[in-house]
């Protein structure tokens, strides 16, 4: 298959879609085609429109994710069904892809993602010579993802690096200012689930067994901070929406059909 990409594009980078077939909110929801096409195929062609990898793989531990993958044009990489999360699931496929050495986790159910985005996310890794991995966030705009445990915060210190991820309210604010506009200047930002890895650190973090603090938030990223890694991280405007639930996919086909 080709991988001719653009000239901006790096040739020691790959985006990898970790793409399982089980899912227990919304089975089988990577293939759902109720806009005529498999969600899949979707967050594949997004991440193709991003101009700085040299190619784009699907992960998969399913022949028929596979074939539908293959059939819209993918490359795939098939893993085993044991892989705990989707980095587990890259960093087998890392395994196979011996060519490349920063690796970019794009989730399968992200059909939105901006390519933008995932340019950014490869440029901050490259910037940051000390971090092992780079991520994304956006500031918070309504005050009810504070409290909402599916939106992940984090915050970060002066140079750009994570210093703390949760599913609560960080930082906490003890005395805040009514008179004050919410979250302006912003201190509250929903990190995007958006990663790009070099090899070592990928390798590192995947032979690990889970941190305390990754099994108390049930946030994987916790264990690389956790185990002394750099998370390099920079603030984009927006968000894309994930698809989780029955709801967020029928809004997607709205937006889709909308779209035209």
């Amino acid at each position: 298959m080709s991988r001719s990409r653009s000239s901006e594009s790096n040739s020691q980078v790959v985006i990898v879609i970790p793409a399982r077939f089980a899912s227990t909110r919304l089975p089988h929801k990577m293939l759902l085609r109720d806009t005529g096409k498999p969600l899949l195929q979707y967050t594949f062609e997004a991440a193709r429109a991003a101009k700085r990898a040299a190619a784009v793989v699907v992960a998969t531990d399913h022949l028929e994710i596979a074939a539908a993958a293959k059939g819209f044009g993918a490359e795939v990489v098939m893993t085993s069904p044991d892989c705990a999360s989707g980095t587990d699931r890259v960093a087998a496929a890392a395994r196979q892809l011996p060519e490349f050495d920063i690796f970019v986790n794009v989730q399968g159910d992200e059909p939105e993602i901006s390519p933008s985005s995932i340019d950014r996310v490869i440029g901050l890794l490259e910037e940051s010579p000390a971090a092992g991995m780079a991520t994304l966030a956006t500031p918070i705009r309504d005050p009810e993802q504070l409290s909402n445990s599916a939106c992940v915060k984090v915050v970060c210190d002066n140079a750009g690096r994570a210093l703390y991820f949760s599913r609560s309210q960080v930082p906490f604010v003890r005395d805040p200012d009514p008179s004050q506009p919410f979250n302006q200047p912003p201190i509250f930002f929903q990190h995007l689930g958006l990663y790009a890895y070099r090899r070592a650190e990928l390798e590192r973090f995947s032979a690990l067994p889970p941190s305390s603090l990754e099994l108390a938030e049930k946030l994987e990223q916790l264990r690389l901070l956790q185990t002394g890694g750099t998370i390099a991280l920079d603030i984009v405007q927006h968000a894309s929406s994930g698809i989780d639930t029955p709801a967020d996919y029928a809004a997607f086909v709205s937006r889709m059909r909308k779209a035209g």
